[in-house]
């Protein structure tokens, strides 16, 4: 029997030793010791430890055998309904029959009460089996936190003195998807409205008697064939990203025989896609769909970002779990080929790109762990204040406190590990290939799947250039609104850099003085004729004058080198997270120094490109557009 976690050094680490499991475990329970809960830290980690073997078990045993086959055998509409074909109907049986779609849900909804962190661990294992899979079984547990999380958003979920659930507005949800008997979706994207939500025209209206209906269409919705759909409609006249609302969609009623009855919506059709083949991808009409509004009118985008930042954590696992499966591929396929009198892995080439997988993959798991442990503690805080606010004003300024520096580096972690993952998934699948050579591109060998398995990673859930313009706009709008604080630790960097006992913490203040310099640069570009002026004064004088700017306009240089910036911002946080590990656990300083040996030259090349490029397309792109604003105007 295989254990797809047992194999696993690496991702046992974080189970192990590399996680603060007291404190989450702390936030997770109300209290240890409690009947229906642990006895103590180590018993919690013990349960957990139980579900990830069991479910590396069923991915090595069940699923990854299956994937081949589940990749051919799409699935398909049929009176109306998805239809999953065999064996996708199996596996997905199996995975029922594990009871875990309430894994992170509260005891006292029928759930486990297991953390997210777990969720997002037992990810990984599906995905290395099979990413559509995966995929799809997010959309149990994920659609029933989320509707949780709103429902303690807006108030609408009460506590005893405890801190137990009584009741929670969209509890029926919570109870069907524990059950194993539904599941649902976020439906974002519509036709010519994709990344662009402010385009979206789906429509939310409001009738005389106080009830909401939703009518419009909604494209490329993973898993969209469920009955729990979250909806971003349209329900204000005002432009943009302002108009839009969030809404509680009831996709059919079941009958209690189980039969399906739809009345408001309509299955368009199931996608053939590139790859992702387990996973329907439908379109799905509203037309005057009883809707439920979630929390206030109007916040529709803030909202959905609560549930997307969380589904690009997940995205980043699953993208992990595919990269573990091109590298496990080609180290296997590697250490056996015989070529030119030598296996392909001791080829100096070959050893060099396998090395450089598998120090990716560890990058990539642990910017995936801190930032979704970072994002639950800093959630789980925030519903203690809630539930079970303290008495002593200071241990709640603490609370407050802690959960702000988590929610920070949370933000600043999310899209630079949804990047990276996306990003190596689609490098390591054709690097997988190009290690097979030819028998690689046949279907039978499996590895093509990876990588059009693969190919989706950098599109959905934010494009990887959604996120990079994500982590280009904060860090530098916190240099801009905090420009003290921005000087001070460059000055900071700069001086570890020399004068650090540790070796490894010179190198990685280096680095992260590379990316002072980068930003430092690209907000000297801003604005142009603007900031000329103030080149040459402190940063601290700037923020007065790059407030005034026009970001459609004057962001342009910032916009261009976007990309680059999220490298260089990657490989710096990697670095500081490895670091931190390193003062913990000595042996974590080998895979630091790997680490940098691939960062440092990919981040002075980056540097150099914002440094040198890019003027000569900005001059093309503004004669381009020059009759256009004139005509505008």
């Amino acid at each position: 029997m295989g254990n797809f976690f047992r194999d696993n050094e690496d991702l046992r680490f974080y189970l192990e030793r590399g996680v603060d499991w007291e404190r989450l475990v702390s936030l997770t329970e109300r209290a240890l010791g409690l009947d229906e809960g642990f006895e103590d830290v180590s018993a919690a980690i013990d349960f957990y430890q139980e579900v990830l073997e069991l479910v590396g078990t069923v991915a090595a045993d069940e699923i990854a055998p299956k994937a081949a086959a589940i990749d051919r055998a799409h699935p398909r509409l049929e009176a109306g309904e998805v239809v999953h074909p065999e064996p996708l109907a199996s596996v997905l049986a199996q995975l029922d029959a594990l009871e875990l779609h309430g894994l992170t849900v509260p005891r006292e909804l029928g759930g486990l009460n297991a953390p997210l962190l777990v969720f997002h661990m037992q990810s990984e294992l599906l995905a290395r089996a099979d990413v559509s899979v995966c995929a799809h079984h997010g959309f149990h547990a994920g659609i029933a936190m989320a509707a949780l999380a709103y429902s303690i958003d807006e108030g609408t979920t009460t506590f005893d003195e405890e801190g137990r659930i009584v009741d929670t507005r969209f509890r029926e949800v919570v109870d069907t998807i524990v059950a194993g008997q539904a599941w649902g979706s976020m439906d974002i994207t519509e036709p010519d409205a994709g990344s662009d939500m402010a385009a979206l025209r789906c429509r939310g209206t409001l009738d005389a008697d106080g009830n909401w209906t939703v009518t419009g269409q909604k494209i490329f919705i993973t898993s969209g064939h469920g009955r729990w759909h979250f909806v971003v409609a349209r329900t204000e006249d005002e432009p943009g990203l302002r108009g839009l609302s969030l809404f509680l969609v009831e996709a059919f009623d079941v009958d209690a025989d189980g039969t399906v009855r739809r009345t408001h919506t309509t299955l368009d059709g199931v996608e053939d896609k590139l790859g992702h083949h387990a996973s329907a991808t439908v379109s799905i009409s509203f037309e005057n769909a009883p809707a439920q509004l979630v929390g206030q009118r109007g916040r529709g985008f803030q909202q959905m970002l609560v549930l997307m930042n969380g589904a690009r954590v997940g995205v980043g696992f699953e993208a992990l779990g595919l990269c573990e499966a091109a590298h496990r591929a080609a180290a296997d396929y590697a250490s056996e080929r015989v070529s030119m009198g030598k296996t392909l892995d001791q080829h100096e080439m070959i050893a060099c790109m396998l090395d450089e997988m598998r120090t990716d993959i560890q990058a990539i798991r642990c910017l995936a762990m801190s930032a979704g442990y970072r994002d639950e503690v800093a959630k789980k805080i925030d519903i203690r204040l809630r539930a079970m606010p303290p008495a002593d004003p200071d241990e709640r300024a603490a609370l407050e406190r802690e959960s702000a520096h988590h929610q920070r580096r949370a933000r600043h972690l999310t899209p630079l590990l949804k990047y990276l993952a996306a990003e190596k998934a689609v490098q390591m699948a054709q690097r997988c290939l190009q290690i097979h050579g030819g028998s690689g591109y046949i279907v039978e060998s499996g590895v093509e799947k990876l990588l059009r398995d693969a190919m989706v990673m950098p599109i959905y859930e934010g494009t990887s250039q959604i996120q990079a313009l994500m982590a280009m706009k904060d860090n530098l709008m916190a240099a801009v609104n905090h420009p003290r604080t921005f000087v001070r630790t460059a000055a900071a960097a700069r001086w570890r850099a020399t004068m650090a006992s540790d070796p490894l913490a010179r190198r990685v203040a280096k680095l992260q003085t590379l990316q002072h310099q980068a930003i430092r640069f690209l907000l000297s570009r801003l604005a142009g004729s603007k900031l000329r002026e103030l080149r040459g004064q402190p940063m601290a004088d700037w923020s007065r004058a790059i407030r005034q700017f026009d970001p459609k306009r004057d962001f342009a240089p910032a916009l261009l080198h976007a990309e680059r910036l999220c490298i260089v911002l990657t490989d710096v946080a990697v670095a500081e997270e490895l670091l931190q590990q390193c003062a913990e656990h000595e042996d974590r300083r080998e895979l630091l120094v790997r680490w940098l040996e691939r960062a440092e030259p990919r981040s002075r090349g980056a540097l150099d490109q914002i440094l040198t490029q890019g003027q000569r397309l900005l001059d093309a792109l503004a004669q381009t557009a020059a009759p256009d604003v004139m005509a505008a105007k």
